[in-house]
């Protein structure tokens, strides 16, 4: 019987999925569109054999998960391996690590104060994780934080505020439909030269590399990179536990690093990264730069259970200050009280 599979969707990732053999895939969506629907099918008992999931959702999804034991993470990189661990169980295992590097037609600047002063046209999600994220690599740029060491939410802050109004004054130079962009449309106006900049993960390198603008990648604004770690979960519901763990075994070998590599992702398989050779100048660059980031400037959420909802109320309050429905304060407010009713 086929292996029942639900993965996460894009151009970024898909490049993989033409390897697999004898599955069936159940589902197929951007990640928070995935996490909806694999959280409904798990919570009716339904067969799912492997799941795509990611290092900050997982905890969310451990009472789903089953922890592996005892599997070979020799060749896996190790912060990649800890990012996938919560309170002690490895949760996932690690598929590739994600950081951003900035694109532009038109140079680049330092800080986010820089070009929220500038006339570049950049382009950022305007929704969902990726505006969340964005707001969290403001707020630890200029100094600030949204949890404390104690993974409690601290977001009513000058320095988040600030965030708010920069995405709002960068957005104000952007295209219209921006507040409805998720990474795939920042993609593509980068690609169609709708926006002069704007950051992609290393996955999106494949279509820079095939389109005709004219692109250079430069270290991200900021000089933080919101980051994490797409990986693979075995659920509780799983009909087939020996067949999912070869399919894992698999999907985190060499091999099918290369094939992600292949696309511009970062392979948390060391060996496949290793390998990877820079096909030109610009690749060279844009590889230096990647590893930079991920040995320097990788910022990460706590792992907290209830973190999705804590991202959905804030990107939703974000969002609302983007269209001019809530004062970048008000955003603020929001989102705090959101994630203290949520982690209380």
């Amino acid at each position: 019987m086929a292996l029942k599979v639900a993965l996460v969707g894009g151009p970024m990732y898909d490049r993989l999925y033409d390897a697999l053999t004898d599955v069936e895939i159940v589902a197929h969506a951007d990640h928070p569109t995935l996490n909806r629907t694999v959280a409904e099918m798990l919570a009716r008992g339904e067969r799912i054999d492997v799941l795509s999931t990611h290092s900050k959702y997982a905890p969310s999804q451990a009472r789903w998960l089953r922890p592996f034991e005892g599997f070979d993470v020799a060749a896996l990189a190790p912060g990649a391996v800890d990012l996938c661990t919560f309170r002690g169980d490895l949760l996932s295992i690690p598929r590739c690590v994600d950081v951003r590097v900035l694109w532009s037609a038109a140079g680049a600047v330092s800080t986010w104060e820089e070009l929220a002063g500038s006339t570049l046209n950049f382009g950022f999600p305007g929704r969902e994780s990726g505006l969340f994220g964005t707001f969290f690599e403001i707020v630890v740029a200029s100094g600030g934080r949204l949890f404390d060491e104690d993974a409690r939410p601290v977001m009513a802050s000058d320095e988040a505020v600030r965030a708010v109004e920069i995405l709002c004054e960068i957005a104000h130079r952007a295209p219209r439909d921006l507040p409805q962009w998720h990474y795939d449309q920042v993609d593509e106006a980068l690609l169609d030269g709708r926006v002069d900049a704007a950051a992609a993960w290393p996955g999106g390198y494949g279509r820079i590399r095939a389109s005709s603008r004219d692109l250079e990648p430069y270290p991200y604004v900021g000089g933080v990179s919101y980051a994490g770690v797409h990986s693979w979960a075995i659920p509780t519901t799983c009909g087939d536990v020996d067949g999912a763990l070869e399919l894992v075994r698999y999907l985190a070998s060499g091999s099918a690093g290369r094939i992600d590599a292949s696309g511009g992702n970062v392979p948390a398989n060391e060996i496949a990264f290793a390998g990877v050779e820079p096909r030109d100048g610009v690749d060279e660059r844009r590889l230096e730069i990647t590893r930079e980031t991920i040995a320097n400037a990788m910022i990460t959420y706590p792992p907290l259970e209830r973190f999705p909802e804590v991202e959905d109320a804030g990107w939703q309050a974000i969002n609302a200050a983007l269209r001019g429905e809530m004062t970048p304060e008000q955003a603020v407010r929001a989102t705090q009280t959101a994630a203290e009713s949520a982690l209380r």
